[in-house]
C-alpha cells in the first residue's frame, strides 16, 4: 500500500490510546489519539537505555507531545511538524492527536517491548 488515511487505516485501541495505522513502503503511518495524559517512559523498560530506539517524523494536530533525551527536553504543540531521533522517552497530553511516520521494523521492536511492559504493569 502506498497510502493510508485516518479513515482507512485499521483501528487499534490500546486502553486510553487510539491508533489508526498502516504500513506504507517500509514505514508505518500512525494517526494516534491520547485520551489521557500519558508518560511513555515506563513502557520502554528493557529497550537500550530504557528509551525508544526508533526515529519518528510527525505532525501534531492537537495537544502537546514532549520527548525527553539524555541532554534535553523538546515539546511540540498543535501545528508543529517534527523529527524525533532515537534515544527518547515520550509523553503526551490528554486529547493530543498526532501523525507519526516510523520505520516499521524498528517500530515493531519498540511496540513489542511496550506491550510486554504494559501487560506486566496491568497483571
Amino acid at each position: 500500500m502506498s497510502k493510508t488515511s485516518r479513515t482507512t487505516a485499521p483501528v487499534l485501541e490500546h486502553g486510553p490510546v487510539t491508533e489508526r495505522s498502516a504500513e506504507v513502503d517500509g514505514y508505518t503511518a500512525a494517526f494516534v489519539t491520547f485520551h489521557v495524559d500519558i508518560d511513555g517512559a515506563p513502557l520502554l523498560k528493557g529497550l537500550p537505555g530504557d528509551q525508544c530506539a526508533c526515529e519518528h517524523w510527525g505532525y501534531l494536530f492537537r495537544g502537546t507531545a514532549t520527548f525527553t533525551y539524555a541532554d534535553r527536553i523538546e515539546t511540540y504543540e498543535a501545528g508543529d511538524a517534527f523529527y524525533c531521533p532515537p534515544g527518547h522517552t515520550p509523553a503526551h497530553s490528554a486529547d493530543s492527536e498526532l501523525l507519526l511516520f516510523s520505520p516499521t521494523a524498528e517500530l515493531k521492536r519498540t511496540n513489542d517491548a511496550m506491550e510486554r511492559n504494559l501487560a506486566a504493569m496491568t497483571g
